[in-house]
């Protein structure tokens, strides 16, 4: 490891740090109704999508209802993108002629930007034609990351309110998310990456021949309206195969530096919003802090793995940390970094290769997503997860003091207990169930392209991936109709059946009337409870997934310290 490496961690936290409280302070004031200086260009329009669309900005809804709006809303997009990827061969926008997608990648493929995921079993720039990537792919990321958000917005109103059934208008909270959130940011940024060399066009791909004489394909397309858009809602799919290590997408340290600030922005301005909304910034910032603290463990980890690099490659006289599937223009510590961000949060992206990540490198990524997707997390997903945990952490130091455990000024009872454990469960039933399935069977073992314990963490890693929503892979795992299936549905219950139990919790919260604080009442933004709360997620990721690990990234790393390797 590097000074200069760690400076890059440093410096990029530090802009997170300065941008959390403004764009905080500014989502707070959105989803409150509140006028903001964007509302002269913005309001008007909102105003006639709510008259086209019957919605009554006023009239709020139940969690039930509002959990119905939102899978009503998902079951739509879902098949809208299906038809359109089943299609796309005689549509307009699709120069190279692609082929419309089989029915199992097409499935697959729509539940993926459908859940914000964004699991790629296809090469992009082979496979997508044009209008599939603005009005499916692109489309998707916008709304998928809205419906997070919209979902985070009604938990954080759950806690906040009491006494009351309602949670907010779903219609609302997307519209506005949309409108004055996800599209402002997204053309500004956009502009940069255009400027930067990012294509943006619909021409068709270009053949050069290369000094040396060799012939090149020169990708084009509506790319950069895209990358802007999958960094920023945490979505991750890459127009191109390479995603962001590629220079199309990529181009530069500073568009790196950029991008990275995207996927943890709405993150990280999610705490603050939320300790705005329940009137205490402490209780925000004591968010923030355990997910800086999870955020710097697991870089360093990764960063110390891949600088030390393959110590089969040292015993053959070369030193050097490990560049296998690295980038050259952003080197060991920006692909550290950038693997550690992607997948803190639910976004996917990635600008190195994480299969050829050393067996510990790797590691780090796969226990970002098994820790619930907390640290800042995807848009939206990862504050109301961490308010799950929360709630659990509350509920334990309850237990341990021996008094009723409450939450800023709700009892924390049976009921909420129950719906936080029913959304925690989910991740771990939902990686380590279909990972044993796959683990045995023929068609689970038929495109594994890599043998003992770095096979079985590829599998391991793609339901982790699929059931976390963040749609990185060790792409050693090939697709089949067994994989398209059970991990799109491995990717749907990964969303919904953590959103409902979610929204229910919150439901039930809303209900409760406020009691006041005594003597007795947990302090739920001091360093002990920051403290106990990384303990309750790191135990219940580490306790739950231990197993696993030691059999994949583990046990390869141990065999590599003997020359072995897969």
């Amino acid at each position: 490891m590097t000074f200069a490496g760690w400076l890059q961690a440093i410096v990029f936290f530090l802009i997170i740090l300065a941008i959390t409280k403004p764009l905080g302070t500014y989502m707070a004031k959105v989803f409150g109704g509140e006028r903001t200086f964007l509302a002269p260009v913005v309001r008007p329009l909102e105003r006639l999508i709510y008259r086209l669309c019957g919605v009554r900005e006023d009239e709020e809804m139940t969690w039930h209802a509002y959990a119905l709006s939102m899978l009503a809303f998902s079951a739509i997009s879902f098949f809208y993108l299906y038809v359109l990827l089943r299609t796309q061969k005689w549509l307009p926008l699709n120069p190279q002629h692609f082929d419309n997608m089989s029915p199992d990648l097409a499935w697959n493929t729509a539940i993926s930007f459908t859940t914000n995921t964004n699991w790629q079993f296809y090469s992009g720039e082979s496979a997508m034609s044009y209008l599939s990537q603005m009005a499916g792919l692109a489309w998707h990321n916008f709304v998928s990351a809205a419906v997070g958000i919209a979902i985070a917005v009604a938990v954080v109103r759950g806690v906040v309110r009491t006494s009351v059934k309602t949670l907010g208008n779903f219609w609302v909270d997307l519209t506005r998310c949309s409108l004055y959130i996800l599209l402002p940011i997204s053309i500004v940024v956009g502009l940069y990456l255009v400027s930067s060399g990012v294509p943006q066009n619909f021409h068709a791909y270009q053949t050069v021949v290369s000094p040396e004489g060799f012939r090149q394909t020169i990708t084009g397309g509506p790319m950069a309206s895209q990358e802007v858009i999958k960094e920023l809602g945490t979505n991750g799919g890459g127009f191109v195969n390479a995603n962001s290590a590629s220079p199309n997408e990529n181009p530069s340290p500073l568009s790196n530096l950029v991008e990275m600030l995207l996927i943890f922005s709405l993150g990280a301005g999610l705490t603050y919003m939320y300790g705005k909304m329940v009137k205490d910034t402490r209780q925000g910032w004591a968010i923030f802090t355990a997910m800086a603290i999870l955020f710097f463990a697991g870089f360093a980890v990764a960063y110390q793995a891949e600088a030390a690099g393959n110590p089969i490659v040292h015993a053959m006289g070369v030193s050097g940390g490990n560049m296998e599937g690295k980038e050259c223009r952003f080197g060991v510590s920006a692909s550290a970094l950038f693997a550690t961000v992607t997948t803190d949060t639910s976004c996917g992206a990635v600008n190195s290769m994480l299969d050829s990540f050393m067996p510990l490198g790797g590691l780090v990524p796969l226990v970002d997503m098994q820790l619930g997707e907390t640290v800042f997390g995807g848009a939206g997903s990862g504050l109301y997860g961490m308010i799950v945990f929360v709630v659990l952490t509350v509920f334990i130091a309850g237990l341990m003091v021996g008094r009723t455990p409450e939450y800023l000024g709700k009892k924390i009872e049976h009921r909420e207990v129950q719906f936080a454990i029913l959304a925690a469960l989910v991740t771990p039933v939902l990686c380590l169930v279909p990972t044993a399935v796959a683990a045995i069977v023929p068609a689970g073992l038929a495109t594994l392209n890599n043998g003992g314990p770095h096979g079985f963490s590829e599998i391991l890693y793609a339901f982790t991936s699929t059931n976390a929503n963040n749609g990185s892979a060790f792409a050693g795992l090939g697709p089949n109709l067994f994989y398209n299936v059970l991990t799109g549905t491995n990717m749907m219950f990964g969303r919904f059946a953590v959103a409902i139990p979610a929204l229910a919790l919150a439901g039930a919260l809303a209900g409760k009337k406020s009691v006041a604080e005594s003597a007795g009442t947990f302090t739920t933004y001091s360093p002990i409870f920051v403290a106990l709360l990384i303990g309750v997620i790191v135990i219940v990721g580490a306790l739950t997934f231990l197993p696993a690990d030691a059999l994949g990234p583990i046990v390869e790393h141990l065999l590599v310290l003997q020359g072995k390797t897969f």
